[in-house]
This record gives structure tokens, C-alpha cells and sequence, in this order.
């Protein structure tokens, strides 16, 4: 029996999540499950396992499961006296599951530190350090809730750097990798600490799943099999199961309305045909992403919030944090065949605090992996020299196998100029305005990225690389986790939302995704954006059963 429900665009239905991806399909599941009537519009298609390929033109060239630079282009500049211009700086997941659906994996808790960094360090001069308004005390039941629901393999105690937990990860690790082999031979020869990497992938069969085939097209690509843990194939089933939750894919919402009285009323959305349609709705949830969610409220405005939609303060748009790496190849003696199975097995956590005495204030994570695709090696190239034709094109073409890279996983300071606006002049293809990106890394960032690589290459070494190389740190290419945009905080005056994910301004809008982080930890935010998520849903269903929304 189909229980999947269907409402009418007219229906005031309890809850409308804007995102169905990491944090859109927990609420979802939750509220769902809680009672409410909920529907979730997601601006991309619905894209069932069995669907996905292993198509490398469709996936990096025509954007298969992402957005669309040249449907919803991107401007950019490092600076507010400058003139953004194009440059394809965003990527995020378009399609139900969203970004949950093609993302690597890794699955890492923050910890303890990165909630309370700024009492811990101070102020730091060009950046706006502050502490959360949670503890990870707070967020710790939700952690364990988020790996045994989404189902996540890892080993618990591994790390003599790991946070407290209530409970053992529900699944083994996955197998050990060449990749993994070689960064416990280096790095325990260096004195480090290497551990199995949490995956959320799972590596036996678990609640009706197939444990994962090792087909080695993990990253950037959908999972035929449902091993891997996206929201697509763990929570959003668990929503429509309850006859409560509606996935409306192929939804582009432009609008949030807003009645006299301040209180959100509904939105408004292109749909598949680009027919502008309303839906009402007594909540709104934000989870659109870290430029997507400021976006839309920057777009909402109204003549009882002239700046956009709960930015009374100006705050949306502000602190933007990205992802930020260090890269250093490695070409091995022997065949090491990591372009199979899941992209990490092995990483470590030594530097995730380093010390200030380097001149920096910061922390990183490390991981070994290979992440290139047969085409994609080829046409883009490994090694920066790499030559794209003749003999010596072919002969490097033989490292594939023989390859992997080291990378790491810095802090990212929330810095105020760096931001999310509405481009004054270029449109999508909807015509609505463009992104505009204003973004410069902080100098401490910049600092550990060149104190991390040294560590690569020292790593690289010790793992017995034939030869190794680093990989220039190229300054903003472009990034996948978006932080911070709409922050968390006590003080309306310096935040967005706060501890529940309301707003400060508008009582019945939530918002909750990365733009919701405080610190970006060592940027691998799925977790926590999931913890947060359930988390949430707790909260919001304790406020919505009190009256209170």
C-alpha cells in the first residue's frame, strides 16, 4: 500500500522543510514520526539506487547530482571593494538525499574544543572566535543517535584523541585500504596515532541494507547498493513510510512569506515546469544549505524586514567558513588499487589541536585516499607537471594504480567579510539574483595549511613513496561544506538563531543545516549537521506540543 502523502499546495500542513539532504531528511523522519504533517521541497530530482551510474561525464561535466554553474551561477571576490565575477565557487547537493547522497563519508564527531574554543584561546585578531551555545555534552546522545539510526562504521577508542561517548560505533570499520596500510607504516613510524576512519558507510548488512561492494565509485557518486548511509536510503523511506511526510522534488523556493504580524505563512516555489506555486505551512524549516539558506532569506524581504527575512541584525550571509585542505602526492612502488572501495580507512587526529607556539591558532585532521576516477586522472592530471599528451602522458598514466594522496582538514576562522549576498546584477535561470561570494582564509588558516602539508610530505616519506609532491594550496577553487552562514547564538544581536535553531526574529522559522555552525571544527561537518538535526527535531517537537510556536 502506497502511504507516501500527498497534500494540497492550500493545506496549512504542520511543517515545510526547505532541503531534504543531511539535516532536511532527519527533520523529516523525525517530525514525521513525531505526528506532524510535514512536506519537504527539494530543488533538485529524485534519484532512486538503482538509478545512479558510474558515469564520470554525467557526474563532474553535466552535474548529475549537483547545482548547476550554468543554471545558478556564482560570482566571487576576495574582498567588498571588488567586483565579483563568475567563477563556479559552490558545490552542494541538487537531488533528494542532497549532498548526503555523493559526499565522501567521513563521519567525525567535533570535539569537545571546538564548542568552547574561543574561552579556550581568546580573541583572535581578524576573526570573530566565539563559543557555541551548546556544549558537546549537549550534542552527545544526538552523535550516538545519528550513528546507529544513519548507520555508521568506525571503531570506538581507536583515537587517544577521541571525544567521550555513550556508546560504540553500531558497525566495524570497513576494510583496511592500501591507502590505510601505508599511512599506519608512516605515521607510527613518526610517533602518530592512526585510527579507522568512521564512515557513514556501512560494512555489514544493517536494518534491510547491503553492506558495502567496494565498487570504487564513492565519492561525487550515488550508491546503487544503499550501503552508503545518505538520507536517501536511511531516513527519508522511514518519513514517507509514516503516511505524514511528502517529497516534493524539483522545487525551487524563492519566497518565504511572512503575515503581519512578523510570522511565516509559507512559501513560494518554481516548480519542474518553472510555474511559480505556493504552499502554505504553520513552520518553516531552513535546510537548504550554507548559501542556499542565507540566500533565500536575503531574497524574502518584506516591508516588515526591508534587509531579508530574519536579519534584523544584518547577520545572514555573514561568517562564512569553508573547506580548507592540504594536498600531497604519492606514487608507490608497488600496485596499490585504491580507487576501490570507499574513499578513507585510515586517519589521524595528532594535529587536530596544534600548538600555538607554530604562530597559529588552529587544528587539522589527516587522511590518506585516492579519489580520482579513471577519466578523471587522466584529463586532469595527478601530479602538477603531469603531462596531457605524448609519450610521457602515457607513462604517467601508468602511476594510476600506484597512487594515492594525503589530506588534510583545517579550522576555518568565521571572519565577518565573508559572506553570502545577492549578486546586484547577474541572474540564474529562474532570474532570480545570483550568489554572490565574498571570501579571503584567514591568515592562521593559511599558516596551517603550510604546516600541514610539511606533515604530509614527512608522512609520504615515511610510507615509502617513490616520489611525492605537493599540491599547490590554491586559494578559494571551490567548496562543499558551507558554514556558518546563519549562525547560532545567544545574542540576537550577533546571530541568526538560537540554541532550539529558531529564529530570533520570526518565532515559527527554523533553520537548521551548515550555515547553523558556529566553528567549522576541522571541516568535516556532516556529523555534527546531523546531530544537530536530531537534536532539533527534539527540541521543535517539545515546543510545538507546548503551543509555543
Amino acid at each position: 500500500m502506497d502511504t507516501n502523502a500527498k497534500f494540497k499546495t492550500t493545506d496549512f500542513v504542520d511543517f515545510l522543510i526547505i532541503g531534504s539532504g543531511s539535516a532536511g531528511g532527519v527533520l523529516a523522519k523525525e517530525l514525521s514520526s513525531n505526528g506532524f504533517q510535514v512536506v519537504v521541497l527539494e530543488q533538485g530530482p529524485r534519484i532512486e539506487a538503482g538509478q545512479f551510474e558510474h558515469d564520470e561525464y554525467g557526474v563532474f561535466n553535466l552535474n548529475a547530482l549537483t547545482n548547476n554553474p550554468r543554471q545558478q551561477p556564482t560570482t566571487f571576490r576576495e574582498s567588498e571593494s571588488e567586483t565579483a565575477t563568475f567563477k563556479p565557487i559552490l558545490s552542494y547537493g541538487r537531488v533528494v538525499g542532497g549532498g548526503s547522497v555523493h559526499f565522501t563519508t567521513n563521519y567525525w564527531r567535533f570535539h569537545e574544543l571546538d564548542f568552547v574554543e574561543r574561552s579556550r584561546k581568546g580573541s583572535i585578531p581578524g576573526a570573530d572566535l566565539q563559543d557555541w551555545p551548546i556544549t558537546y555534552n549537549d550534542l552527545e546522545p544526538y552523535y550516538t543517535k545519528a550513528e546507529w539510526e544513519l548507520g555508521v562504521s568506525g571503531q570506538a577508542g581507536a583515537s587517544p584523541f577521541d571525544p567521550p561517548r555513550s556508546k560504540p560505533y553500531p558497525l566495524p570499520p570497513l576494510p583496511i585500504k592500501s591507502s590505510g596500510v601505508l599511512m599506519e607504516r608512516g605515521a607510527r613510524k613518526l610517533g602518530w596515532h592512526p585510527f579507522p576512519a568512521p564512515m557513514a558507510i556501512i560494512s555489514e548488512d544493517y536494518h534491510g541494507r547491503r553492506k558495502c561492494m567496494n565498487c570504487g565509485f564513492c565519492e561525487y557518486f550515488g550508491c546503487e547498493w544503499g550501503s552508503k548511509s545518505s538520507t536517501l536510503a536511511t531516513v527519508i523511506p522511514i518519513a514517507e513510510s509514516t503516511g505524514r511526510c511528502e517529497i516534493r522534488p524539483n522545487c525551487y523556493v524563492h519566497e518565504i512569506e511572512v503575515n503581519a504580524q512578523g510570522r511565516v505563512t509559507g512559501v513560494v516555489y518554481f516548480d519542474k515546469q518553472k510555474r511559480s506555486q505556493r504552499q502554505k505551512a504553520k513552520s518553516v524549516i531552513l535546510s537548504a544549505n550554507g548559501a542556499e539558506t542565507p540566500k533565500l532569506l536575503l531574497m524574502s524581504k518584506s516591508t516588515r524586514f526591508p534587509d531579508g527575512l530574519a536579519n534584523s541584525n544584518g547577520v545572514v550571509g555573514k561568517y562564512l567558513m569553508f573547506d580548507t585542505g592540504a594536498m600531497s602526492g604519492g606514487v608507490f612502488e608497488h600496485p596499490l588499487n585504491d580507487y576501490k572501495g570507499a574513499v578513507v580507512s585510515r586517519i589521524v587526529h595528532d594535529f587536530y589541536e596544534i600548538d600555538p607556539k607554530h604562530g597559529f591558532v588552529g587544528g587539522a585532521g589527516l587522511d590518506t585516499r585516492f579519489d580520482f576516477y579513471p577519466a578523471s586522472f587522466a584529463l586532469g592530471g595527478f601530479a602538477p607537471d603531469m603531462p596531457q599528451w605524448g609519450s610521457e602522458f602515457k607513462k604517467n598514466l601508468r602511476d594510476f594504480p600506484r597512487a594515492m594522496y594525503t589530506l588534510s582538514h583545517h579550522m576555518a576562522l568565521a571572519v565577518e567579510s565573508n559572506s553570502i549576498t545577492l549578486d546586484p546584477v547577474v541572474k540564474d535561470a529562474w532570474g532570480l539574483p545570483a550568489i554572490r561570494v565574498t571570501y579571503k582564509d584567514h591568515p592562521d588558516t593559511l599558516k596551517s595549511v603550510l604546516f600541514m602539508q610539511d606533515r604530509e610530505m614527512e608522512l609520504l616519506d615515511a610510507a615509502g613513496a617513490q616520489k611525492s609532491w605537493r599540491l599547490p594550496y590554491t586559494e578559494r577553487d571551490s567548496s562543499a561544506h558551507l558554514l556558518g552562514s546563519c549562525r547560532m547564538g545567544n545574542d540576537p544581536k550577533r546571530s541568526v538563531i538560537n540554541s532550539d535553531h529558531r529564529s530570533h526574529d520570526v518565532p515559527n522559522l527554523f533553520i537548521c543545516d551548515g550555515s547553523s555552525l558556529v566553528t567549522s571544527g576541522r571541516n568535516q561537518p556532516t556529523e555534527t549537521i546531523q546531530a544537530l538535526a536530531f537534536r532539533a527535531a527534539d527540541r521543535i517537537t517539545m515546543l510545538a506540543k507546548k503551543g509555543e510556536i
